[in-house]
């Protein structure tokens, strides 16, 4: 494994990415609804349903456009698209369109919608809007503040009933969502929320041991292995994350699971499902480089993890706008490695 290329953020992958992201985010069609209806009234357009969140072929990948984009703005404020995201922003965040969100997601058959890759999505962007320096955002974040409080409340809810943790690699998966939460939960100061994933990823994981990593299946994006030592490497304490990280992959250093060491291969990337693999190559790449830095100087896992991270980023960053299959949402998770 070697590295091609020193894989960075730039300010001209930063511009390439907010491009992406505009040209999809307000993008009403095509658009993956999922939606359940009671009567004929609910059969909608997807802008009725979600005035906010219409555009980028899916909710969940609509939020996270947001989140790129002000994450972007964030880092690189004198951004040539910087006045665009700012009006796309002006205009949809609004307390009439917040209004319109909620009303379709406080419907009761709509309770379990986007658990939980949407709503820890959405925290994360309350995160970021909270943590802009731009004027306009105290107002922003304000204005978003009652769809935080309904996920926050809805995560507080949640967790408490789910014995048992999603080890899928798909939008289920339970250990990415408790990972931005807890992230944001920090941040925001709700120690509640943040105790409570606490105590529900040492439930789930504390004794997990010997990970086989039986990866990737046809359709994921996320590792189900990796995950879960992304979250455990937040809950834990630095000293005792590397002993449990130790027990759960105990190979690692010999390059095993070699899974874990293998970009995915994508062989059609008009198939949303199979390019969701490039997907999981950004997202191995992400939780390869933060695994990394966790571990003490002169760990030899730490160059095996970084020279496998910047393969899997080689295999992908040059496929995030392939086809639309995945120009919709691949720049987030390119972004979430390039900036680990």
């Amino acid at each position: 494994m070697t590295s091609q290329q020193p894989l960075q953020l730039t300010p001209e992958m930063a511009s390439r990415f907010a491009s992406l992201a505009l040209n999809h985010l307000t993008r009403e069609y095509p658009n993956k609804l999922t939606h359940a209806l009671v009567g004929s009234d609910d059969a909608q357009t997807p802008r009725a349903l979600h005035p906010i969140f219409y555009g980028s072929y899916d909710w969940h990948s609509c939020v996270h456009g947001y989140w790129l984009l002000l994450r972007l703005l964030d880092r690189y404020p004198d951004l040539p698209e910087a006045s665009k995201i700012i009006a796309v922003v002006e205009t949809h965040f609004t307390a009439e369109n917040v209004a319109g969100e909620l009303r379709y997601l406080q419907q009761k058959h709509h309770s379990g919608f986007e658990r939980p890759y949407g709503w820890a999505w959405f925290l994360a962007l309350a995160q970021q809007t909270d943590a802009l320096s731009l004027p306009q955002a105290r107002g922003w974040a304000k204005t978003l503040s009652p769809m935080t409080e309904f996920f926050v409340k809805s995560f507080c809810e949640f967790l408490p009933k789910a014995t048992y943790p999603l080890r899928v690699g798909s939008h289920f998966n339970t250990a990415f969502a408790l990972s931005l939460t807890l992230d944001y939960a920090r941040s925001a100061g709700r120690k509640k929320l943040a105790a409570l994933i606490e105590e529900t990823a040492l439930r789930w994981h504390l004794e997990d041991v010997n990970c086989q990593a039986w990866e990737p299946g046809g359709d994921e994006f996320l590792s189900p292995s990796l995950m879960e030592a992304e979250l455990m490497r937040r809950v834990l304490a630095p000293q005792a994350f590397i002993t449990w990280f130790g027990r759960f992959l105990p190979h690692l250093v010999q390059g095993q699971p070699e899974t874990l060491f293998t970009p995915a291969t994508v062989t059609d990337r008009t198939d949303g499902k199979i390019g969701h693999l490039d997907g999981l190559n950004l997202s191995r790449a992400w939780c390869q480089r933060s695994l990394a830095s966790a571990l003490l100087k002169g760990d030899p896992r730490i160059a095996l993890l970084n020279a496998s991270a910047d393969d899997h980023l080689n295999s992908a960053l040059e496929h995030l706008d392939s086809d639309y299959a995945g120009e919709h949402w691949l720049a987030t998770f390119a972004l979430l490695a390039l900036e680990a």
